[in-house]
């Protein structure tokens, strides 16, 4: 690694490798980290390679952009393997300077002279095209990008699988398959001992993981932010269950789910990224239920465990067309825009339209129904009630 000092003081790291004169292509992972980033920057760099072009990964998210700049080169050798790793080889942070969104749709402007570095960087290096891997706080940070006339697109990546305009994001296969593996685990425990277990699950204002692993898993109750809920209607599950000689219940519940007072349960960590930060509705239902019912009540919180790991082979098939793709992007010089899912199809939409508003539970949807239907609990009604004849 090599170190720079230019006339005015700013210090540039070099990756171990060294630029060549082929056109560059710029990429990097920005927001939470999750399964499937490693399969997007490989895609990125074989697919790059292939078409005549060098990759230059930039590090920790956008801050490697600017002060000192942060780079390795990528190639074909230097990303072999790493298809089925976890996390980012390039870095990630959701903290920092380049933040760009508040709550769930509120926009934060980035301060122009941060801007105008970044797009100093990006004609110095000779990049014909950055490629920003991130969730909707990313992408929004990417489309002031691309209003500032810096050559970007989007790959979309967020396990709460909440952006509207894709069907999937990857990241989300991998998060519902640890909730449904730990829901097994519960399952075997629970019945052993005749408990009701609390599982906590992401899902800061949607419940996709909750109701997709919930289902996976086979939990008994599924609390999310969608469907109002109280304590009443869980109790009258769990009497329901044991009334068919089942004295176990299994209940997931995403930490975004409002209490029945309409409150949100806050993590004592405080805030991070502009946002408040959620965690511990495990903890308050199991306590209250506990206070109900006679019978031994216990909680779990994934937590981070739903973002480690490595990916599942539909989120490994998903972001290596999103990084080919998203190259293919460059090369057409369709900037200010971010691949989608479309199934069967990649196709790509205009940033702006993908940060625009977030895709939420369908109450009425044919998940929801189909788990209804099947004698689950959303919290919000006392008893079982067919959803296909009203």
């Amino acid at each position: 690694m090599s170190v720079e000092i230019t006339e005015n003081g700013e210090v540039h790291i070099y990756g171990r490798e060294r630029l060549g004169d082929r056109p560059r292509i710029g990429i990097l992972t920005s927001g939470g980290d999750c399964p499937g980033l490693n399969a997007v920057i490989r895609a990125t760099t074989k697919t790059a390679f292939w078409l005549g072009y060098d990759v230059v990964g930039f590090r920790d998210g956008f801050e490697g952009l600017v002060d000192p700049i942060r780079f390795q080169v990528l190639n074909p050798r230097n990303t072999a393997g790493i298809l089925v790793q976890g996390g980012t080889i390039l870095g990630s942070t959701n903290k920092g300077r380049f933040a760009a969104r508040v709550g769930e749709s509120g926009r934060v402007e980035l301060d122009p002279k941060l801007v105008d570095r970044v797009a100093e960087t990006i004609e110095r290096m000779k990049i014909e095209g950055l490629i920003v891997v991130g969730g909707d706080g990313s992408l929004s940070t990417a489309q002031q990008f691309h209003e500032a006339g810096i050559p970007v697109v989007g790959v979309p990546k967020t396990i709460d699988n909440d952006l509207k305009a894709t069907a999937f994001t990857f990241g989300f296969n991998s998060a519902v398959l640890c909730c449904a593996d730990a829901l097994d685990r519960l399952h075997t425990t629970a019945a052993s001992h005749q408990r009701v277990m609390v599982l906590e699950v992401m899902g800061r204002h949607t419940g996709w993981i909750a109701l997709h692993g919930g289902i996976a898993g086979g939990a008994d109750v599924i609390l999310i932010p969608e469907i109002p809920w109280t304590y009443e209607n869980i109790i009258a599950k769990i009497e329901e269950r044991r009334t068919l000689d089942k004295h176990f219940t299994l209940i997931v519940v995403a930490e975004g789910a409002h209490l029945p007072s309409g409150g949100l349960v806050l993590d004592d960590g405080g805030s991070q990224n502009m946002q408040v930060r959620l965690g511990g509705i495990g903890q308050v239902v199991a306590e209250r239920l506990e206070g109900m019912i006679e019978q031994d009540v216990r909680f779990v919180v994934l937590g981070h465990l739903q973002r480690g790991g490595g990916p599942t082979t539909f989120d490994r098939v998903l972001a290596s067309e999103y990084g080919a793709h998203a190259v293919r992007l460059i090369t057409e010089r369709n900037f200010g825009r971010m691949v989608c899912s479309d199934p069967p199809d990649i196709c790509h939409v205009p940033i702006a339209e993908a940060v625009d508003q977030i895709r939420t539970v369908d109450p009425g949807g044919s998940a929801v129904q189909s788990a209804r239907a099947m004698g689950m609990c959303f919290g919000d009604t006392p008893g079982y009630q067919n959803p296909f004849h009203g």
